[in-house]
């Protein structure tokens, strides 16, 4: 069976100043759950969210919060951010020297462990951990900075992915998208088997946060 189509923003593009407000509007506009970009200024050139800032927003919505942890060390901050009320963590294969034991720990921690695959790097080098995650996700932008194009050659990539994950009887693990989606690339990473897509800058341009919401499910589900 298809996994559902979801919607979740990257809150890079929200008003920082009130991104317990920013938040809670994104809930009401009918997001799947919300993305934070972590970002350490080391595995990528940018500084961003602390655990902290996260728990400080957690109260201003129910929507599920998830961490895409940009960071040299993943395994140093995995308890602080689910602490933080983040329920689905996302590692990078790239960061982590242990890969295995990194997912593990976070599923050992009462989080969802996801992975994540920079636009250089094979399916091949998480083929031995699509067991241990609930989701995949494929970069289709160099992690580091909001606002980028879209790599239209990463969609191959993505229709590898999905097939391994059926050929091994994995369909309920997701493939989430993340770079430079918007109503005119969301439907070639949807035909392509991605069904998770994280869209930032896009999403905030449109009339409303609701409006957005609503024209990307719609044309992901149309795709696919």
């Amino acid at each position: 069976m298809a996994r559902p189509v979801e919607i979740v923003p990257s809150v890079l593009p929200a008003d920082f100043a009130n991104l317990g407000e920013e938040c809670r509007r994104l809930g009401e506009a009918g997001v799947d759950r919300i993305q934070w970009d972590v970002m350490d200024g080391n595995f990528v050139p940018n500084l961003t969210f602390g655990p902290d800032v996260i728990k400080a927003c957690r109260p201003h919505t129910d929507v599920m919060f998830e961490a895409h942890l940009m960071v040299t060390d993943p395994d140093l901050l995995a308890k602080e951010y689910i602490d933080a009320g983040c329920e689905m963590l996302l590692v990078h294969a790239e960061s982590s020297i242990h890969l295995h034991r990194s997912l593990a720990n976070i599923r050992a921690l009462g989080g969802q462990p996801a992975v994540a695959l920079n636009p250089s790097t094979a399916v091949s080098a998480v083929e031995h951990v699509l067991d241990l995650v609930d989701m995949v996700l494929v970069m289709t932008v160099n992690p580091g900075f909001g606002g980028q194009a879209y790599i239209a050659t990463m969609e191959p990539k993505i229709a590898e992915l999905r097939a391994r994950l059926d050929t091994r009887g994995l369909d309920h693990v997701d493939i989430e998208v993340d770079g430079g989606i918007s109503k005119d690339t969301i439907a070639g990473a949807a035909s392509a088997g991605a069904n998770v897509f994280i869209s930032g800058s896009a999403l905030f341009k449109y009339p409303t946060l609701a409006d957005g919401v609503a024209d990307l499910r719609s044309r992901a589900e149309a795709a696919r």
